[in-house]
């Protein structure tokens, strides 16, 4: 079930987009385990390299790459202590009640449409692979936008693979 990738030339914003990710502990890879996770179930024929070529597609998006920028710079800033109080702290605690995290993740789950939302509330809940790495908030880093943005990109690509599966029937 591996379909070609033909890679594209990346855009600036893109090009960005994917350093911060990577800047910040987070691969390709590991978002691609977690839309294996999500949809090995469903596919008898899955493997990692198609799993992959999705999140790039996710990945290639404008408004996907609007959604890092803006949260990661959002993280940075907090363990940079530039943020004013309350949100500094609200931040860096990743506070329950706090939830436009979540909001900027549903903008790119969004992309694909409502099986995006529910692939991404099971993988919020479960935490697995980086998902669990990025919510341990003994590293001194503040990822309390990057773990919602990285499980909605994974959530995105699985429902991806799911609407393009579906078709291919």
């Amino acid at each position: 079930m591996t379909e070609q990738n033909t890679p594209e030339p990346q855009s600036e914003v893109e090009q960005k987009a994917r350093k911060l990710l990577y800047d910040r502990g987070v691969t390709e890879d590991d978002i691609a385990e977690l839309v294996y996770y999500l949809q090995n179930q469903y596919h008898d024929d899955l493997d990692l390299e198609n799993c992959k070529y999705n999140v790039n597609r996710v990945l290639a998006k404008r408004e996907v790459q609007n959604a890092i920028l803006t949260g990661i710079q959002l993280d940075i800033l907090a363990e940079q202590n530039k943020l004013e109080e309350p949100l500094l702290s609200i931040l860096k605690k990743d506070e329950g009640l706090y939830g436009v995290d979540e909001v900027i993740a549903l903008s790119i789950v969004n992309i694909y449409g409502s099986i995006g939302f529910t692939n991404y509330g099971f993988i919020d809940k479960q935490k697995p692979g980086i998902l669990k790495m990025l919510n341990d908030k003994s590293t001194g880093q503040c990822h309390t936008f990057l773990d919602d943005i990285v499980g909605a990109v994974a959530a995105a690509a699985s429902s991806r693979l799911a609407h393009r599966a579906s078709n291919a029937e």
